[in-house]
């Protein structure tokens, strides 16, 4: 056992980017309540009497409470939620419907307000507690042809930057996760990857064109997830751990272009902005 042992509770851990993140954990001696699809997180990380395996579909909230109660009653406790499972519905916002934008939402978002709101009041009776959420680098940048999903992580950051204030005085901590490509299975299709399902003429070419740069990328991301997994539990355990936690080199250029960007954008209109209070 290892001197800062935790129970580590992880979303969408049956593939991807979670599987990597629950591995860590193991790794470092903590206790794992791993959750999704049953068979495909079993398959993906064996079998551990530090290993909790909960079938949870986090759009659902009952599943969350359900999942919370098996958590506290295999180990008592719950000191990191990691809020992973995500999904990415890509395409141009007026090919995108209604639908599949709400769909994306409630998973992306909804999904992890549900796990929060199951495990939160554990956290507060424990006065301890790190809620962790991975979000993307497409939460800060948006970009062409991906409007619903960073419609989904721009909502993601700003729930969980005012989450922060709301928890602090009951010694709970917040991390945002801001990841850039990594090689895992969020772009492969039918597991993670739907496309838009409307077509309208004007942005067929468009359309055409960007698909199979989207296909070609998968596997070909730069990032590791197993060291992103490594990492997390390094900065879990940190005294102090980060409101924001950039990740990958590419996120790092993208992300600081853009704080660069609205400064400029800040100063080129500074004095505009800062004189519209009422004449004394």
């Amino acid at each position: 056992m290892t001197e800062n042992r935790e129970v580590w509770m992880i979303t969408g851990a049956g593939r991807g980017m979670g599987v990597d993140i629950a591995k860590a954990a193991l790794a470092a001696g903590h206790q794992v309540v791993a959750t999704g699809r049953t068979g495909t997180v079993e398959s993906a990380l064996g079998a551990s009497d530090d290993l909790l395996i909960v079938q949870l579909d986090l759009t659902k909230p009952g599943d969350a409470e359900e999942a919370t109660a098996a958590a506290i009653d295999r180990f008592g406790r719950i000191d990191v939620l990691v809020n992973n499972a995500a999904n990415f519905y890509a395409g141009y916002f007026e090919e995108t419907s209604d639908a599949q934008v709400r769909a994306q939402l409630e998973t992306n978002l909804f999904g992890p307000m549900n796990v929060t709101r199951a495990v939160l009041p554990i956290m507060r009776k424990q006065r301890s507690g790190h809620i962790i959420t991975i979000s993307s680098q497409a939460g800060i940048v948006g970009g062409e042809f991906i409007a619903a999903y960073a419609t989904s992580k721009f909502a993601v950051e700003g729930w969980m930057e005012s989450l922060r204030y709301d928890l602090e005085p009951y010694g709970i901590r917040t991390t945002i996760v801001e990841p850039g490509f990594f090689r895992t299975e969020l772009l492969v299709e039918d597991a993670s990857t739907i496309w838009a399902e409307l077509s309208i003429d004007d942005y067929a070419d468009r359309t055409a064109a960007t698909i199979p740069g989207w296909r070609n990328m998968n596997g070909q991301q730069a990032g590791d997830p197993a060291k992103l997994g490594t990492a997390l539990v390094r900065i879990a355990g940190e005294d102090h751990p980060p409101l924001r936690w950039v990740a990958g080199a590419d996120a790092v250029a993208v992300i600081e272009q853009k704080a660069r960007d609205i400064l400029a954008q800040i100063d080129a209109h500074r004095e505009l902005s800062i004189h519209l209070a009422h004449d004394a």
